[in-house]
């Protein structure tokens, strides 16, 4: 395992897209994105990657892009984050007994991770989970954070099966929730609804 590296170059085709992108918009972070959030936290939520206007333009998770909107909102409503919208790195929001990251950390083209760079970024992922404190839950966002989830811990997909709003009991006792990722096109097409997030967010939190 091996501890998250903002200057992270092990995947050529990302690292030459960020390349391409900090010459186009040299005001956007356009790096390896870290983690947000609480160092021991209650809950881990796992992402896909930054988004193009959003982490990979502000250098935090889901902060300053649509699919921010419903997390942050959802992480305020039941008090894990100190306020509903997340702007800027420096807008004043915290997480509260939280902390956000993502599968890959690197904006891939066309949102798209290819399987190679999600298995050579899993071992930031791997490092960030294995120091997780006892009774932490993790919660994936999207098939591809809850397969990274797996992978870290060592497991095959075929025995946990990715489903909205399902919960998984791993062999080490850590619990592990799924929900689609809030992402625009999920929102819009209501794949996922307000309700159906806050359903996630409501069992977390009794179990908590």
């Amino acid at each position: 395992m091996q501890s998250f590296d903002i200057n992270c170059r092990l995947c050529p085709r990302l690292a030459n897209f960020l390349d391409d992108v900090k010459d186009k918009e040299p005001t956007y972070f356009a790096r390896p994105v870290p983690a947000f959030g609480v160092t021991q936290p209650k809950l881990l939520i796992v992402g896909l990657a930054p988004g193009m206007h959003g982490a990979n333009r502000t250098g935090r998770p889901f902060t300053g892009d649509y699919a921010g909107v419903l997390l942050y909102e959802t992480l305020n409503k039941f008090g894990f984050a100190s306020a509903p919208v997340s702007t800027s790195v420096d807008d004043g929001l915290n997480l509260i007994a939280c902390r956000i990251t993502n599968a890959v950390k690197c904006l891939p083209p066309d949102n798209k991770p290819n399987p190679e760079e999600i298995n050579t970024c899993n071992r930031y992922l791997a490092a960030e989970i294995s120091g997780l404190p006892e009774g932490c839950l993790i919660l994936a966002l999207g098939n591809v954070a809850h397969m990274a989830v797996l992978k870290a811990y060592g497991l095959k997909g075929a025995a946990y099966k990715f489903g909205h709003a399902v919960r998984h009991t791993l062999p080490n006792g850590r619990v592990l929730y799924d929900s689609y990722h809030c992402s625009r096109y999920n929102t819009q097409t209501k794949r996922l609804t307000e309700s159906m997030f806050h359903e996630v967010f409501t069992s977390i939190k009794s179990e908590l």
